[in-house]
């Protein structure tokens, strides 16, 4: 059984931003609170993440393909 691999609010802001090239820990922080962010798992007081969590938000948020920006989104 593989084990998780939990990333903590700054390293998980800087794996998004070097991945995806949007969200910072300041970001996730405040999802956190207002909801609207990846999953999150609480050991004490650390905020942790996983992998498949922040790659499931972030790539939830990335909309299709548009010529235009007048172009309506597609919906989720």
């Amino acid at each position: 059984m593989q084990s998780k691999q939990y990333f903590r609010r700054f390293a998980a802001g800087d794996y998004l931003q070097k991945t995806y090239g949007f969200c910072s820990a300041k970001s996730l922080a405040k999802l956190a609170t207002i909801g609207g962010g990846p999953r999150f798992h609480k050991a004490g007081i650390a905020v942790l993440y996983t992998k498949a969590d922040l790659d499931d938000w972030a790539r939830a948020k990335i909309g299709g393909p548009q010529a235009s920006t007048s172009d309506a989104p597609e919906a989720a």
